[in-house]
């Protein structure tokens, strides 16, 4: 294919495998640059939402994914200060063919190896395992890109440059070096855990958010079943390098004691052997989508906290809107992709950031305390299962048109 209908990805994360497959299956030729050596397990487990799956199936995912996910049956609310469940949203098979596409929680490497899968089976992707991103050069045949493999330094013309490269882009450094990831002075302790070590009701096939004061926990099946998925989340501080480092499940089991968690959360806690803690940085509202034959996608762009369940699912959307997009109309001159870049950027930025708005209430409401807590599970359960269900349909239902 010529150079001049091939796209460059810098980022095999979800959203840059996800672009790649998108975009050549719209006749584009696309080289992915991953920095890695080798694809490995970056977190644990994320949730699927039918506005993500519908997207991986079309792409020809389903059995892939199917054979790895889970497909929980509800979404359990519970509360440290009621002691218990106080609603259960109905998911499952009737809720999936409301929606038309399943709800499926799943392991972040079950998910990233199905995309690399089909990214190495496509005749039309180049997946450069240690491959750095450094520079690119705008003129008039599109871009040079150049990239570096160990000790070799390459140029190469592409039509446009996508950065799917996470939230310390270096690609969007390159393009707005004043637009940087803020930290939101919260820790997330991320574990998982075999499921045979719990007794059967907390294995079932469901998702339990915790909220509690000034924390919550999440927890639900992932790798088919077969093991528990963990995330607990609470204030802390970051002063180190990078976002991630092991974690001290003493420092842990102290924070959630001293808040007077009960007895099933303490218990979920200490099953798990080993803990990472992430530091969770956002980006802010309002970075710019593109400059020119380069845009950006998922966490490079719009960073948000995990409280809405959405950072894998906007990145799919992104991916999905840009191939589209880039797709339309023509696409030949630099002129042209910069054109469509822009539109892409119209069209995903009001959703996004009301995305990124909903996961920071959420993640405010999880943690109150007190009375207003007590307000906010009265709340919750005179609202009952189908209205809070529907209270997500704008994000659920959302397809690429």
């Amino acid at each position: 294919m010529a150079a001049s209908r091939t796209i460059f990805i810098a980022g095999a994360g979800i959203g840059g495998l996800t672009a790649a497959l998108s975009l050549a299956n719209k006749g584009f030729r696309v080289v992915v640059l991953e920095k890695a050596e080798r694809l490995e397990e970056v977190g644990a487990g994320l949730q699927l939402s039918p506005n993500a799956s519908r997207i991986l199936i079309d792409l020809g995912l389903k059995d892939r994914l199917g054979r790895r996910a889970v497909t929980p049956e509800a979404i359990s609310i519970m509360s440290v200060r009621a002691g218990g469940e106080l609603l259960r949203v109905p998911l499952g098979k009737a809720a999936c063919e409301r929606a038309g596409a399943p709800y499926w929680v799943i392991h972040r490497a079950d998910l990233q190896s199905a995309l690399a899968d089909a990214v190495t089976d496509h005749p039309d992707i180049e997946l450069k395992l240690g491959c750095q991103f450094e520079d690119l050069a705008a003129h008039a045949k599109g871009l040079t890109v150049v990239h570096r493999t160990g000790n070799d330094r390459r140029q190469d013309v592409g039509l446009a440059l996508i950065g799917a490269d996470g939230v310390w882009s270096a690609v969007r450094n390159h393009l707005f070096p004043d637009a940087q990831p803020q930290f939101s002075g919260l820790i997330a302790w991320r574990g998982t855990l075999d499921a045979n070590q719990l007794p059967r009701e907390y294995t079932a096939p469901r998702v339990q958010l915790w909220m509690g004061p000034k924390a919550h926990l999440v927890a639900y099946p992932i790798s088919a079943g077969r093991q528990i998925n963990l995330v607990a989340v609470l204030p802390g501080k970051w002063n180190r390098p990078g976002w991630s480092t092991g974690g001290d499940e003493r420092e842990l089991r102290s924070a959630f004691e001293a808040s007077g968690w009960t007895g099933p959360v303490r218990m979920l806690i200490a099953a798990v052997d080993g803990w990472r803690k992430w530091a969770l940085f956002t980006m802010p509202e309002g970075c710019a989508w593109h400059q020119g034959a380069v845009a950006l996608l998922g966490d490079a762009v719009h960073g948000m906290l995990p409280f809405a369940a959405q950072g894998a699912g906007m990145a799919i959307e992104d991916a999905a809107v840009l191939a589209k997009t880039l797709s339309e109309g023509p696409s030949e001159t630099s002129a042209q992709v910069a054109a469509a870049f822009k539109h892409y950027g119209r069209l995903r930025r009001a959703r996004v950031a009301r995305v990124q708005r909903l996961a920071a209430k959420q993640g405010r409401i999880y943690h109150l305390a007190g009375p207003i807590a007590l307000a906010r599970d009265l709340t919750i359960k005179a609202m009952g299962p189908e209205r809070m269900l529907a209270r997500q349909n704008w994000i659920y239902d959302w397809r690429l048109t």
